[in-house]
């Protein structure tokens, strides 16, 4: 047991070391390539942090053969990055901090919304017996199209954004930093999160054995966090050096990938469509990450000045409140 917990230090050592470098030279590359923090949030930060899911997804259908550990890391991390956003606001000053992000997020929170409502769904239909199994789910198509019709509206309207406001000049904070250092060292930082994030849910099933557990509960809570971990080092280490649209972009773009992850897990499934497979208590964390998305939309939208209660606005606490109702209804279930 010691060895195990010394494996798991190690890992989230090095996976909070790197998440700090990773915000940092992302943040030189949104200011060098005029891409914006919101875009390179939703893409680049996202991508490299949601590759663990994407791994730990592959090897539980390909090599497990145990889609609900796929499925529910997928769905527990979903509901975890929302509840990052709380956690963001919790730390991030006297106001709320959907008062100082960018009203883009906006976008990104909606898509993500359509892509979970269009996944709880499925499972829903295949559970009750409603949709007939396939080789490859029919909802495998329209995850991927609406994935990539969301990251080209997001880059549209943040390359309009950025016209808009080309008349202003904006201070530049890494003027000694040249452009291919930053590449170098933002893959760098990516390549060590990744192999760190890749082994984290290995250790933690390891931990995760001796509770006795079931896959779903397994799969939704401890292999979520433990995947979910890049997301907590990278989004609190972009609002430590001011890049809250780049952190929050993180968050919501990184829902969108999970999405993806799914098609691309069904891809690799033999036995059928993978949400044919897995259990309809995986409803319950997908309708959470829709009202806590939906919530933190909300804030976006309204933008209050004050908070409401202690540190925490009143977004943020609705949002941990759904949080721990979903990790009790899953516990019981």
């Amino acid at each position: 047991m010691v060895v195990v917990w010394l494996k798991f230090l190690f890992c989230t050592s090095l996976i909070v070391y790197s998440g700090y470098n990773l915000s940092r030279y992302g943040d030189v590359i949104a200011e060098k390539t005029g891409l914006g923090r919101t875009w390179v949030g939703v893409l680049l930060m996202a991508g490299a942090t949601s590759l663990p899911e994407l791994i730990t997804g592959i090897s539980s259908v390909a090599m497990a053969s145990a889609p609900n550990i796929a499925v529910g890391d997928v769905m527990g991390s979903s509901v975890f990055n929302i509840l990052i956003v709380a956690i963001l606001d919790l730390i991030h000053g006297p106001g709320p901090i959907s008062s100082k992000a960018d009203k883009g997020h906006i976008l990104s929170g909606g898509f993500g919304i359509v892509l979970l409502s269009l996944v709880v769904a499925n499972i829903f239909l295949y559970s009750q017996g409603l949709l007939a199994g396939t080789y490859i789910g029919l909802y495998v198509p329209f995850i991927i199209f609406t994935y990539l019709l969301s990251m080209r509206v997001i880059y549209r309207f943040e390359m309009k954004k950025i016209e808009e406001f080309m008349g202003k000049a904006e201070a530049t904070l890494y003027g000694d930093i040249p452009l291919s250092k930053a590449y170098r060292n933002y893959f760098i930082h990516a390549t060590v999160i990744v192999g760190a994030g890749t082994w984290l849910p290995f250790i933690g099933t390891e931990l995760a054995a001796v509770t006795g557990l079931g896959r779903t509960f397994v799969g939704n809570i401890f292999i979520a966090l433990s995947t979910s971990l890049p997301e907590v080092v990278v989004s609190i280490s972009a609002l430590k050096i001011g890049a809250i649209d780049m952190a929050i972009g993180n968050l919501f773009g990184s829902n969108l990938f999970n999405m993806n992850i799914l098609a691309i897990d069904d891809l690799f499934y033999t036995e059928g469509a993978l949400l044919s497979y897995v259990s309809p208590n995986h409803i319950v964390s997908g309708i959470s990450a829709i009202m806590m998305t939906a919530i933190a939309i909300v804030g976006l939208t309204y933008r209050s000045e004050k908070k409401a209660f202690m540190r925490v606005s009143w977004d943020g606490l609705a949002i941990i409140t759904i949080y721990l109702l979903n990790m009790a209804v899953l516990y019981m279930l």
